[in-house]
């Protein structure tokens, strides 16, 4: 869908948004938003992280635990009032359990994968969605997913979990928010050389695995920005531009492609 109040060439002007703004993937976002003349809210529960980094880059730090909504719901309504809208937004931030044994699983690693992978981007969208909607003016939502939203990777099963639920997330949630004006896509990468990857980053090196740089991430949210799509799940992995990932149609045997809202699972 094109002409929403983000999409197009130009972004200078644009109030954007970014999650998980204090390091990694959200960190090379900020600062590409900036480059390209977006005034920069950077948002992370780390609050000292996000006030470093808007300082850098000349935009404003805000401390936010995506997992909460009301904290959503004040953000929202500040940025509102302080910038006059928000334009773009990229739900970034995550978290990994580093378990693969689901029977070794405590509750405390399941609950706080899931507040910031799951419930920070469901409430996030409901409220910068809320926002562009009241505005009038549109917007484009981009979520950080993973290729792990798209394979099976057994190394953290519930890390897998959420990234898978953001997909079906993004690609569900985008035909609710069209007529709105208003975007929604995710980016899924391979294994990045952010601080998530912690001491695997030794023997992915030893193995000699590529990891994608964060800015090149950054490249990706922009094009999928400017894209004006909705609804896409861009794979993004090392030496190949990031391109929409193709999922298979099941035959539900009604003699026709379902992907709206007349198809309800049983």
């Amino acid at each position: 869908m094109a002409g929403n109040g983000a999409a197009g060439g130009d972004l200078a002007g644009r109030v954007a948004l970014v999650t998980g703004g204090g390091s990694g993937i959200g960190e090379a976002v900020v600062e590409r938003l900036t480059a390209e003349g977006c005034r920069v809210v950077v948002a992370d529960i780390v609050a000292g992280a996000a006030a470093s980094v808007a300082e850098r880059v000349g935009g404003r730090a805000l401390t936010l635990d995506v997992a909460d909504p009301e904290a959503w719901a004040a953000a929202v309504a500040g940025i509102v009032a302080d910038e006059g809208g928000i334009d773009i937004a990229h739900l970034n931030a995550g978290v990994a359990t580093g378990e693969g044994d689901i029977v070794a699983l405590t509750e405390a690693q399941y609950r706080r994968v899931m507040g910031a992978n799951l419930d920070g981007v469901v409430y996030g969208t409901r409220a910068v969605a809320g926002a562009m909607a009241a505005a009038g003016t549109g917007g484009a939502i981009v979520a950080t997913a993973s290729m792990a939203g798209i394979i099976a990777f057994s190394p953290d099963p519930i890390y897998t979990l959420t990234k898978h639920a953001v997909v079906g997330f993004v690609r569900s949630a985008a035909m609710s928010l069209e007529g709105r004006g208003i975007t929604i896509n995710c980016v899924c990468p391979g294994v990045v050389d952010t601080p998530l990857v912690g001491p695997a980053r030794e023997r992915l090196a030893e193995a000699g695995y590529p990891l994608i740089p964060p800015a090149e991430i950054a490249d990706a949210v922009v094009t999928v920005v400017r894209t004006g799509h909705s609804g896409e799940a861009w794979a993004c992995l090392p030496g190949r531009d990031p391109e929409v990932h193709a999922f298979a149609t099941p035959d539900l045997g009604l003699g026709r492609s379902v992907t709206g809202a007349d198809a309800a699972p049983s």
